[in-house]
């Protein structure tokens, strides 16, 4: 059987699980790996997951102090869980566009396979 799931799940359980590589599109074999989550090569099959915040439910102070907690320790829980975290540049980056009430996304309605999380920090950064 073929099945989908999170990093996580196959590397707490790669005794009994057989991962597939991905085609880099240069005909090179991608194995799922820590740095090829983190680096972007192991597309489309890994992707960062989002936290996305209703602008109004943004101005209630336990909602922001929510947030605000989220993103400063986000870096360690994420380990804990055994995902990945992002670059330590994308918290401090996500913090200030929070204290900027700046919304939104810089997808532009598009799916976006294939960006990896520097490209979304640079084009973060250029709002």
């Amino acid at each position: 059987a073929l099945g989908y799931f999170g990093f996580s799940y196959y590397a707490e359980n790669k005794d009994r699980l057989k991962a597939i590589a991905i085609d880099n599109g240069k005909g090179e074999a991608v194995p799922p790996s820590e740095q090829s989550v983190e680096d972007g090569s192991y597309q489309p099959l890994s992707r960062p997951l989002f936290i996305y915040i209703n602008s109004k439910s943004l101005q209630r102070p336990e909602v922001k102090q929510f947030i605000e907690f989220y993103l400063t320790h986000a870096a360690a829980l994420v380990k804990q869980v055994k995902y990945i975290p992002l670059p330590a540049s994308a918290y401090p980056l996500a913090l200030e566009h929070l204290n900027k009430g700046r919304v939104g996304t810089v997808f532009g309605g598009k799916a976006g396979v294939g960006v990896t999380i520097e490209e979304l920090l640079k084009r973060e950064a250029k709002l």
